[in-house]
């Protein structure tokens, strides 16, 4: 029998996400930090306007090691959805696509350390983004925002990490950080000393990018000390609608060669929006 006091609350996100959803969208490029042939990389990137004249918010959205598409080519519903209600709170969202521009489609099934869009180039493309928003008159430079899922979650920490020389140098810094069950690994080696105020959310029974490097590195990190909440009961991709189901393609995860599972979890959908929501207010100081 379902939670008659949880219903109610999914129904009205639901309802909520479908009216964003008609938010139009608008075809961009946006230059890469990184360079080839002497020239910065033109990144895919899809803008979603928030309504109103002055300048505001803007959250760059960093997508996992499948793409921002679904299997027709389309931007994914977790895209939309997010760039509805980041619209809703008055807030602009700008979606990059790190594979297309490097002719790639997705990085799930190439084993870590051969992937040919590595965290390098995509700590690039996100701090171009970031000083791309910036020069934006309708976007509030102060207040930008850095959020990424899985591998994107992990771009959001390889961004953000001052002990990387390419962060030091950046001339332009988010006011808040979020990743969506990142993989913690290679930053917790380095270290961490983040740029701006970090929160994770991850989930507790998570075998492709596991939450206990997640815990390690909030614990070890430098001050501002990241946010983490772990999602009860929920795996990897737990803020979507799709079912769960055991992906085999995928050689990386918590056992190498035994596949990973994914899906969504509604219990944890609702916790980490609610969660999202009330952090991204405080970063950017707008009533809840």
């Amino acid at each position: 029998m379902p939670d008659l006091l949880f219903l109610p609350k999914c129904l009205a996100l639901a309802a909520a996400l479908a009216l964003g959803a008609a938010q139009a969208q608008q075809p961009l490029s946006v230059p890469s930090l990184e360079l080839r042939g002497g020239q910065p990389i033109p990144l895919v990137a899809q803008w979603f306007a928030a309504e109103g004249a002055a300048p505001k918010p803007a959250i760059v959205m960093l997508h996992g090691c499948g793409g921002p598409y679904n299997a027709k080519g389309q931007l994914s519903a977790r895209t939309n959805d997010y760039a509805a209600l980041f619209n809703q709170a008055g807030w602009h969202a700008l979606m990059l696509d790190s594979l297309t521009p490097r002719g790639e489609k997705e990085l799930c099934t190439q084993k870590n350390g051969t992937r040919a869009v590595t965290m390098r180039n995509r700590r690039l493309d996100a701090l171009g983004a970031l000083q791309w928003l910036a020069q934006r008159p309708d976007v509030d430079a102060r207040r930008l925002v850095l959020l990424g899922w899985s591998n994107g979650g992990s771009t959001v920490l390889a961004a953000s990490n001052l002990l990387a020389e390419a962060v030091r140098a950046a001339p332009v810094s988010p006011k808040a950080l979020v990743a969506f069950y990142p993989g913690c690994e290679t930053d917790l080696k380095r270290g961490y000393a983040p740029s701006a105020p970090l929160l994770m959310l991850v989930g507790a029974l998570d075998d492709w990018t596991p939450p206990q490097p997640c815990q390690a590195l909030a614990e070890a990190s430098a001050e501002p000390r990241p946010l983490i909440e772990v999602m009860a009961g929920a795996y990897h991709g737990f803020d979507g609608n799709a079912p769960l189901r055991l992906r085999t393609d995928v050689p990386n995860g918590v056992n190498p060669g035994q596949g990973v599972h994914v899906g969504g979890n509604p219990q944890a959908l609702l916790r980490s929006r609610e969660r999202l929501m009330a952090f991204l207010n405080s970063q950017l100081q707008v009533a809840p």
